[in-house]
């Protein structure tokens, strides 16, 4: 028996899908916990006090620890991923503008939502286009926990392989 279903493989956006006009909201949003934040801060050899000392963390002005900023800059870019740029990305570009307003806490939920800030076609990449995002990064009260602006080099529908 021959199966004669057509097949739909989960993908990000073509340089010609991204959307200036569109808030790409990425759902569901991501509950960070103590295990996170600790494995994420040991992985990464970072020894800040902030993200391990719960006792010392306890006398700073926040009053507890914090979650690793890599890890909430990492999650809010990771969120993105397969709504916009699975198997369709050539490279990231770089970071710009990453900032942190206001702390992730354990138990605190992540909710990304991504803009489109500008696109251009690549000069020495036919066939590839650059678009920069906008990422911004909320916790479960809509306080803004992290933004970034990120380049990306995707493929244009035609050129991808």
């Amino acid at each position: 028996m021959t199966d004669e279903r057509r097949s739909i493989e989960q993908r990000g956006l073509y340089y010609e899908e991204f959307d200036p006009d569109v808030r790409y909201l990425h759902r569901p949003g991501r509950t960070v916990t103590e295990a996170d934040n600790v494995l994420f801060t040991t992985l990464t050899m970072n020894t800040q006090a902030l993200h391990l000392d719960a006792a010392w963390s306890a006398t700073q002005p926040f009053g507890q620890r914090l979650v690793n900023s890599m890890f909430t800059l990492s999650t809010l870019v990771g969120s993105s991923v397969a709504q916009l740029t699975q198997g369709t990305i050539v490279a990231n570009l770089g970071f710009a503008e990453v900032t942190f307003p206001h702390p992730l806490f354990h138990g605190d939920t992540l909710y990304s939502e991504t803009i489109v800030t500008g696109k251009r076609l690549s000069a020495s990449r036919p066939g590839q286009g650059v678009v920069t995002l906008g990422h911004t990064g909320r916790n479960q009260s809509g306080d803004v926990v992290a933004t970034a602006v990120r380049t990306v080099l995707v493929w244009c529908e035609e050129a991808a392989p």
